[in-house]
């Protein structure tokens, strides 16, 4: 049973429960949800009192579901909400279907009540789209970052786990949400009862938002050679405006002989063409998730022309750059 509240105000002393209310959006991230939860659980646990309570509400009032299928009863529409409370959107795939007209008015509504609102893994979308994080700091799941970029440029996006900024928080998805829910915990009953909480979820290495979310180079391609590293680095930084192989193998002090050696070595392909992945990967999320025209796709992707783009991106996914995004649609539609 989760603890109900009413959504009146309600006078609050220094003992009164902190409310959450979390926002469950249609195909939202049920590891996200759940880890931010089960933190305040823990903590209300540890404290020995009910220092948080929280509700679910959703558009519609009824259910929603996530993405791995299962359907959640919420407790209410889009209601009203309290000064105090805090507001956690809970995103997850297909973030632009699920911000509708309404969620967008009832955002910019309760945002000019002066509420503190946070957004989950893909939930900074519907946030910048209301126009919430103009001018903030904020952060977003690594492969809608591309896509929010491009549309939302007000907005200072960083590659941390979570960024506070003022009263808006936003998170990049799966257990970052502990992170965060850590933070706000110490900041609100000392780091001592945070570490408490991390214990009991078998959390043992809290993250700050001076941390970034994605594996290192290194660590993701499974190779520690610290030139390799360096180069890749440069290329996913540069995929607007592609660096020559001459010009990275120069940068890093080798030969482009050299630089092809270690290509083929470690990773069985040409710089060239691992080059050219990392920038198809990037048009396909593109395709996906923004309502960008062909030819701004490619050209932020570093084709000169569209003939090109579209010969490239058939060579590696078997698919037109077109198709693919008609493919999308209609699964997103179903």
């Amino acid at each position: 049973m989760r603890p109900m509240a009413s959504t009146t105000l309600r006078p609050k002393s220094e003992d009164a429960p902190e409310r959450f209310v979390f926002v469950l959006l249609d195909n939202f991230t049920l590891l996200s949800f759940a880890s931010a939860l089960d933190a305040l659980r823990i903590a209300n646990r540890m404290l020995g009192r009910t220092a948080y309570e929280w509700i679910f509400i959703g558009e519609g009032g009824e259910t929603v579901q996530c993405s791995a299928g299962t359907t959640f009863a919420v407790d209410d529409d889009l209601c009203e909400l309290r000064r105090d409370d805090v507001m956690i959107l809970c995103g997850g795939v297909d973030i632009q279907m699920a911000t509708t007209k309404k969620v967008l008015n009832w955002l910019r509504r309760e945002a000019r009540r002066g509420i503190t609102i946070g957004g989950l893994c893909t939930a900074a979308y519907p946030m910048a789209k209301a126009g919430l994080l103009d001018g903030k700091r904020a952060t977003i799941h690594w492969e809608n970052q591309d896509s929010f970029a491009e549309e939302f440029l007000e907005v200072d996006l960083t590659k941390s786990v979570f960024i506070t900024d003022g009263n808006r928080l936003t998170t990049a998805g799966g257990t970052s949400s502990i992170d965060l829910m850590l933070k706000m915990i110490a900041d609100k009953h000392g780091e001592e009862m945070a570490n408490a909480v991390a214990d009991q979820m078998i959390y043992s290495s809290i993250r700050t938002d001076q941390d970034t979310q994605r594996l290192s180079v290194p660590t993701r391609i499974g190779v520690r050679h610290p030139k390799l590293s360096q180069v890749i680095q440069m290329m996913e930084q540069n995929l607007e405006e592609p660096i020559s192989p001459a010009v990275l193998a120069k940068d890093v002090g080798m030969s482009t002989r050299q630089l092809e050696r270690l290509f083929r070595r470690y990773l069985n392909r040409s710089p060239k063409r691992y080059y050219m992945e990392l920038r198809l990967q990037k048009a396909r999320n593109l395709l996906m998730q923004t309502d960008m025209s062909v030819i701004n796709v490619a050209l932020a992707c570093g084709f000169a022309s569209p003939s090109h783009f579209s010969k490239c991106y058939r060579a590696h996914y078997e698919t037109t750059p077109y198709r693919e995004r008609g493919s999308h649609a209609q699964r997103i539609s179903i």
